[in-house]
């Protein structure tokens, strides 16, 4: 590298240009043999730091959400899903439900690919530059309530409950809340409502959901009423696509076993 070379690299960096000092030469040899105009390599410069940015930009929103792993809905087997509202799913994908600030609650038995689902529709907001964040119901109850301990439950509320413009709950009601817990899920639900996007996941009917919720019907009918203003509810019925796989291999377990 010259000197001349090396001061365009520094300069690129004191701006925080840092596609650039490997593209521009490149670029720049191309330019030349197609006798391009000077606002033609400028573009071509600018473009090429756009996209790098936005490629920054997405593997941090990526990092920040704490996807348990990457799922599209391209990879999900709709065939063997065919209790799995397809249609309902893909108008979803647009992701216009995440600008009018509307809820997802996913419905279904255990094994019938929620989570898969939910992952999908996140890793898509992703990808459109979108904040997303992914956590557990059981794991949201013990950071709040870790917080509330440690003094710090208003601080944890804007940078993980409310900052996402999408927020991803998986697994409600496979383990009961106690009535703190209960108290806050009701907090994390209000304080979204018509603020932006929950996703919900649940292997309960609605009806069922006051169990989960430390008994408490006031409460629990308080929660599902902004949650459910606006929202995208999808019934998934079906096979359990986790016993697929295993009665592939011969190891399912019989039906007098279970």
């Amino acid at each position: 590298m010259n000197l001349q070379s090396e001061r365009i690299a520094d300069a690129c960096r004191q701006l925080g240009l840092y596609a650039l000092p490997e593209a521009w030469p490149s670029i720049a040899e191309h330019h030349i043999a197609q006798e391009g105009s000077y606002a033609d390599f400028i573009e071509k410069l600018l473009a090429e730091e756009l996209k790098a940015k936005t490629q920054r930009t997405k593997a941090t929103l990526l990092k920040f959400a704490g996807l348990p792993n990457i799922k599209t809905l391209e990879e999900y087997d709709f065939n063997f899903a065919s209790g799995v509202p397809k249609a309902q799913l893909t108008e979803l994908s647009g992701l216009s439900f995440i600008e009018r600030h509307e809820n997802v609650v996913m419905l279904g038995p255990s094994g019938v690919g929620k989570t898969h689902l939910a992952i999908a529709l996140g890793y898509k907001a992703i990808m459109a530059s979108t904040k997303v964040r992914f956590i557990t119901a059981a794991d949201l109850m013990l950071q709040l309530a870790t917080a509330h301990n440690q003094g710090k439950l208003k601080t944890y509320l804007q940078r993980v409950v409310m900052s996402p413009k999408l927020l991803i709950i998986d697994e409600i009601g496979y383990l009961p809340f106690g009535r703190e817990e209960a108290n806050f899920f009701f907090n994390v639900v209000a304080k979204r409502y018509e603020r932006g996007s929950t996703l919900l996941t649940s292997n309960l009917p609605f009806s069922q959901w006051a169990a989960a919720f430390a008994n408490d019907t006031t409460l629990t009918a308080a929660m599902l009423d902004r949650l459910l203003h606006h929202c995208h509810v999808i019934q998934i019925s079906g096979e359990s696509y986790r016993l697929k796989e295993k009665k592939k291999i011969g190891i399912a377990p019989i039906l007098g076993e279970i």
